[in-house]
Formats: structure tokens, sequence, C-alpha cells
């Protein structure tokens, strides 16, 4: 039996209602090894997606590797767009003709961020933009109120639906907060990575705001390549649990994350057909309170 998307119960992205299993679209561009994706393989992968009940993808204007722009394979893939998919984007990190990363940080320049998302999912509103702050993965301490001031008045122009922010810290939420209403914080986070935001999720949760990890279930190091394996860190107690539910790790992992709270969502991304519907069969894996514990104590 097909497992769907929506085994793993519902979130509200403001007023939109998403799946909390959803997909992240990084690993459209390239497979493991660097070299491109197969195109048609993974525009499949993203229809197999809807129809698996997905309903959350998120991706950003800056997914792009040699031939490959994630949203060029959404709006192929899925263009006209199921009216119940929310497509989450961010802004924030830019890069050049190079593929190198810079920051943009000026009011016009994510107004052009804002734009480009816009042209390359060919949508004249953005559902939810997320303000990625810092460096790669270094959060830092410095301020977002003027940059998430401009998105707000972009939001306020009808550009965008809803506002996020990513790769942030507690007093960051703070500080979106008291500008714009915030639908989502999107961190890097999982079973052994980033335990200090298990606090965060918290404070999320006692405002309404959605909790969405990235590189769930990849590896542990902060900086550590989207496309490493799967963390080692626990591996014999992880193996366990899993045998235990007839599952793969990397689906006890994702249960694990979507068992962290009903705000918290998953974004899992592939270009492989199989691994896209063992990833989605993660949101009807349910976890016992002694599997919690045990998985709690490699944490």
């Amino acid at each position: 039996m097909t497992t769907n998307a929506n085994a793993a119960g519902t979130w509200q992205l403001g007023d939109r209602t998403v799946n909390r299993l959803g997909y992240g679209a990084m690993r459209t561009m390239s497979r493991s090894d660097g070299t491109p994706s197969d195109r048609d393989q993974v525009i499949g992968v993203l229809r197999r997606a809807v129809e698996l009940g997905v309903n959350h993808i998120d991706t950003a204007a800056f997914y792009f590797a040699g031939p490959r722009s994630a949203n060029e394979l959404i709006n192929t893939a899925l263009r006209p767009y199921p009216e119940d998919l929310v497509i989450t984007t961010k802004v924030g990190p830019g890069r050049d003709s190079s593929g190198a990363f810079h920051q943009v940080t000026t009011k016009d320049g994510l107004r052009g961020q804002v734009e480009e998302n816009l042209r390359q999912l060919g949508l004249d509103r953005l559902e939810v933009v997320n303000l990625r702050i810092g460096q790669g993965l270094d959060r830092g301490t410095d301020s977002l109120r003027d940059r998430f001031e401009a998105l707000a008045e972009l939001q306020q122009e009808g550009l965008i639906r809803h506002l996020g922010i990513s790769n942030i810290g507690a007093d960051h939420l703070k500080e979106a907060m008291a500008v714009a209403p915030v639908v989502c914080v999107q961190n890097q986070y999982g079973l052994t990575t980033r335990r200090e935001d298990d606090a965060l999720i918290e404070l999320c949760a006692e405002h309404g705001v959605a909790f969405v990890p990235f590189f769930a279930i990849g590896a542990s190091v902060p900086g550590a390549s989207p496309f490493a394996p799967a963390d080692e860190t626990g591996t014999d107690v992880v193996a366990e649990v899993a045998r235990a539910h007839d599952a793969t790790p990397a689906q006890v992992r994702l249960a694990w994350t979507l068992h962290r709270g009903p705000n918290v969502l998953a974004i899992p991304g592939t270009g492989d057909p199989a691994h896209l519907e063992e990833n989605v069969a993660a949101a009807g894996l349910r976890l016992t309170d002694e599997d919690l514990s045990r998985l709690d104590t490699i944490g």
C-alpha cells in the first residue's frame, strides 16, 4: 500500500494548509557525484511527489548547477500548479554566473531576487518567501530588521503572500515578528545536528510558527555538503529502530524529525524515484516512546 504525504498530518503556513511531509528541490540539480541530474527523471520525480500528496515544495532561484535550475524544473513539471500546492522560496544568498555565493542585503537587491523567483516559477505572487541570513550555515548575529522590512513592503505590494526566515536564532525570530507575521523558520536540524534548536522549536510552536528542518538526514557537521552521505552518528541505534519497523535508517530520521512537534515540517529532497517513495512513506512511520527515548540518547 502506497503511503500518502498526508499521513504525517498537516500544518498551517499562514492561511495555507500543507502536509507536514514535503519536498526540498535542492537535489533536483545534481546527482550525488555533482554531475547534472537526469532532467526527465527529475521532472518525473516532481510529478510523482505531487501524486503522493506532497503539497509543500521548497526551492530558491540560487538552486542551479550547470544546465539545471530547480525553479525551471518545477515550472516545467508542475505548471499549471495544483491549487493546494505551496511553493516556498528563499532570498538573501545570491550567486554569480560562476556559481560563487554572495549576500544580497539591499532593498533593490531583494526585490530583484523576488522578481527573479516569480519569473522563473511563472507566478504572479510567491506563496512563502524566507529571508535567509548568515554566510553558508553560519547564522551570525547581525540584525535582520532592514532586510525583513524590505520583504514586508513587497508583501504589502502583493508580490509575496507570507514571510519566513532561515538560518536564524531565537533573537532573530523575535526581531522579525516585531516587523511582520512569520509563518515558518527554516534551519539546519536533525537527530544529531543543531540540537540546540530544540528550544527554538518550542518557541516557534508557542507562536504558531512552522519549524522546517533542512539536511535532516544528511551530514551532521554544520557546513557539510548537502550531498554528503547520511550522518553515521548513532548508526547502530538508528539501524535497530529501523529493523524493528521494517524501515530504512533515513526513514527513521525523518520520522523522528516529524515527532519533534506538530509544527515541525520535513522537506527531504531527492532526484531518485525510489528514494522519493521511501521518503514519503516515512510520513506514516510511527515511532514508540521507547524508540524516541533510545534515539534521543544519541542526539
